[in-house]
């Protein structure tokens, strides 16, 4: 039983993860466009609205990222496996 709620917490926090990433992206769309139409309502000979959505762009690059590779790149089961290996280090060093 212990491991189908293990099962169902990891899936929850999926669930969460995904949400949280799709809100990330409609406020980036939503903010976005409010910056290109501010760009183009004053100053429609300089574009510059597509610093913020490049500088954010990356940001929200990032986050997908982190969802397609579900933590294997710097996430919780890094984590563990990294603390797993200091320990055995450890426990090496002081045998």
């Amino acid at each position: 039983m212990k491991a189908d709620d293990e099962r169902y917490a990891r899936a929850l926090k999926r669930v969460k993860d995904v949400k949280d990433f799709y809100i990330h992206l409609g406020v980036y769309l939503i903010v976005n466009a409010g910056i290109f139409a501010i760009n183009m309502l004053t100053s429609p000979d300089t574009l510059w609205f597509y610093w913020p959505m490049l500088g954010w762009g990356i940001g929200l690059a990032i986050h997908g990222f982190s969802l397609v590779t579900e933590g294997r790149f710097l996430g919780e089961e890094w984590e563990e496996r990294k603390a797993r290996e200091l320990l055995s280090r450890d426990e090496h060093r002081a045998a």
